[in-house]
């Protein structure tokens, strides 16, 4: 099944934001799912075990080492973007 999900991660308890969400973002991009970043979010898309391992991975991994909470938004119904469309 083809999933879309919106990621957001916010650091805690640090002056210093783009580091644990850079974490994040690049220990998602390793993963094979298709990635769409925002000012607030991220989407993901996928099949539903690509998303679920990506989302699992990059947030233990940066947990490791922030404080952080991350709010996810999962869609088996989302179109996927049309050709040459931002996503």
């Amino acid at each position: 099944m083809k999933l879309q999900a919106e990621v957001s991660l916010y650091p805690l308890r640090t002056n210093e934001l783009s580091s644990p969400i850079d974490a994040f973002y690049n220990s998602m991009s390793r993963t094979g799912v298709t990635l769409a970043p925002g000012r607030m979010s991220t989407l993901i898309r996928g099949d539903s075990a690509q998303v679920f391992e990506a989302i699992q991975r990059a947030f233990s991994e940066v947990a490791e080492k922030y404080q952080v909470v991350l709010i996810v938004k999962l869609s088996n119904a989302c179109p996927e973007p049309e050709e040459g469309a931002d996503g």
